[in-house]
Parts: structure tokens; C-alpha cells; sequence
């Protein structure tokens, strides 16, 4: 036998052995909650890696973001969508998102109980109350947090294009958590509207509800999705407007 076909037969034995000899490491969670595990990297914490480093103003859009898609798939009866996007405010994958929040108040609480609603299957008029109350409390969060309204209504917008752009593909959706985070995003600019000056927020508020529009079936993936083209110049559209003196 020569040397190759010998290394070729040592190498599969060590390898067999060496494969024999492990176990797969027990599972940390319950199976019923695998679910609800936080995401693997996408192109989003790709996208937005440095989002730790950002202005805790930015930061807590951010995440409300991800809360506001999860309120709304929750609502349309998807609570397998919702579940990623609800935990955010409470993962480990996303602390330094939340990094100087728990000064302000911030209580990971609610939104505990929120997921542990979604792990038994409760629908989410079974807990109105519950979800009502986290978004209340982001509310507050945010305006203790303070930020200058424009800014970060600029900031969620470049983070809509961003988002829509990995989400979809030729009008499909093809990565429905990217599509969904856009629509949060969205939301979440029209909740900072009050905080500009009194003469922006008419023509601000009317650009957003039409970026808003482009979700024909809200956070729901549908059969086909708006333009990229189209959602990118509606939030360019927003951002312009913030960006004008009023």
C-alpha cells in the first residue's frame, strides 16, 4: 500500500475515533422554546454592527424598532414572526444595544413576560394588557432618553433603506425579518414626530404614513412586496424634509 492511500486510511480512523469519542452537548433550552431563540448574525447586525457605539438615543430607536414589528406580527397572529423581534430588548446578542438604559428606568420585565406569553401560546388578546404596557414603557424609556427628533428619525430612515433592501429582492421578500425590522423602523420615525418643531411635523407625519403604506399587509411578508426603488425614495423623501430648516 503505498504512502498516500496509508495517510488517507490514518486520517479516516482518527477522524472516526475522534468522532466516537464525543457527544453532542445537551441542549440549553426546553425544545417547546427553541423558537424563541435570538437569531444567528444576519446581514443586519452586519449592517449595523457598530450599533453599540451609536447614541443611546439611536441605540433605543433602534431596538424599539425591532419591538414595534414584533407588537405588530404578535397582533396579526404570527407569533413565531414576533418572537425574535420581542426578545431583542432582552437578549444577550443585543446588551450593548441596551447599554446605560437600565439608568433610565428601563425594566426587561415586561418584555420577559411578553416572551413567556409567546412560549405558552397565549394570543395576543389574551395579553393586550401586557403589550400595551412594554410599548408604554419604551414610550417612556424614550422620552427620558430625550434626542434630537430629527436626528434620529434620519438615522431610522437610512436604517429603512438599509433593512428593505436586504429584505427584498425583485418584489419578493426574501428575508422576512429584514422586511419586518423596515416596517418597525417606520413606526417608530412616526413616534419621534412630535418632537419636531411645530412646522415640520405636518408634512413629515404625511411623507411617513406613505413610506408606512409601502407594507401592503403591515409586517406580514406578501406575495409581492413593494418596489426597493420606491421605499427608498419615500424615506429619502422623510429624510430631506427633517433635514430642511422648518
Amino acid at each position: 500500500m503505498n504512502r498516500k492511500i496509508v495517510s488517507m486510511v490514518v486520517a479516516a480512523l482518527v477522524a472516526g475515533l475522534a468522532g466516537c469519542g464525543q457527544k453532542e452537548p445537551a441542549a440549553t433550552e426546553p425544545a417547546d422554546t427553541a423558537a424563541l431563540a435570538p437569531p444567528e448574525p444576519t446581514a443586519e447586525t452586519e449592517a449595523h454592527g457598530d450599533i453599540g457605539s451609536q447614541p443611546l438615543p439611536l441605540r433605543l430607536a433602534f431596538m424599539s424598532g425591532h419591538v414595534e414589528a414584533g407588537l405588530a406580527l404578535y397582533k396579526a397572529g404570527a407569533p413565531e414572526m414576533a418572537a425574535k423581534h420581542l426578545l431583542h430588548p432582552v437578549s444577550e446578542s443585543y446588551a450593548e444595544e441596551r447599554a446605560g438604559l437600565d439608568a433610565l428606568g428601563f425594566d426587561p420585565a415586561l418584555f420577559e413576560t411578553v416572551s413567556t406569553a409567546l412560549e405558552a401560546g397565549r394570543t395576543a388578546d389574551d395579553v393586550a394588557a401586557q403589550l400595551a404596557a412594554a410599548e408604554a414603557h419604551l414610550a417612556e424609556i424614550a422620552d427620558r432618553a430625550g434626542g434630537d427628533a430629527a436626528e434620529i428619525i434620519a438615522f431610522l430612515m437610512d436604517t429603512v433603506i438599509d433593512e428593505y433592501g436586504e429584505g427584498v429582492a425583485d418584489g419578493v421578500v426574501v428575508n422576512a425579518g429584514e422586511y419586518q425590522d423596515a416596517f418597525g423602523f417606520t413606526v417608530v420615525a412616526i413616534q419621534r414626530v412630535p418632537g419636531l418643531p411645530d412646522a415640520q411635523q405636518g408634512p413629515v407625519l404625511e411623507a411617513l404614513e406613505a413610506l408606512r403604506g409601502l407594507w401592503p399587509e403591515a409586517p406580514l411578508p406578501p406575495e409581492l412586496a413593494s418596489p426597493v426603488a420606491d421605499v427608498n425614495a419615500a424615506a429619502e423623501k422623510v429624510a430631506a424634509l427633517v433635514a430642511s430648516s422648518p
